[in-house]
């Protein structure tokens, strides 16, 4: 069983910056999810274990970037330039799968609990 444990998540002014943090047992194809109340979860950011290839929702693009730090296990999400509209639970989550193309929700294996990101106007 892949645990998968968050940290980072807190309150912000519009225009700041924060950094997500996620440890993960083992190495899998990782990402980050958002998802706010009542509505379905959206794939922000994702990363596959091998490579340096990134990938990254329209919506962050230029603003967000992930990385991993292979000798820890750890994936983080530097959240720059934030807006309000980021406000929400942030996920992160891995895979058995290879990357093919696509970063689905109902790809992904394993979950952490989530860490809630709040950005002030």
């Amino acid at each position: 069983q892949v645990q998968l444990v968050e940290s980072g998540g807190g309150l912000v002014q519009a225009g700041g910056s924060l950094r997500l943090s996620c440890a993960a047992s083992a190495r899998y194809k990782m990402a980050w999810f958002r998802q706010a109340p009542g509505k379905e979860r959206k794939f922000v950011a994702g990363i596959p274990w091998g490579g340096s290839s990134t990938y990254y929702a329209d919506f962050v693009k230029g603003r967000f970037t992930i990385s991993r730090d292979g000798a820890k296990n750890t994936v983080y999400l530097q959240m720059n330039s934030l807006k309000p509209e980021d406000t929400t639970i942030y996920y992160c989550a891995a895979s058995t799968l290879t990357y093919r193309g696509t970063w689905l929700s109902d790809d992904m294996d394993y979950w952490g609990k989530g860490t809630l990101v709040t950005v002030s106007s």
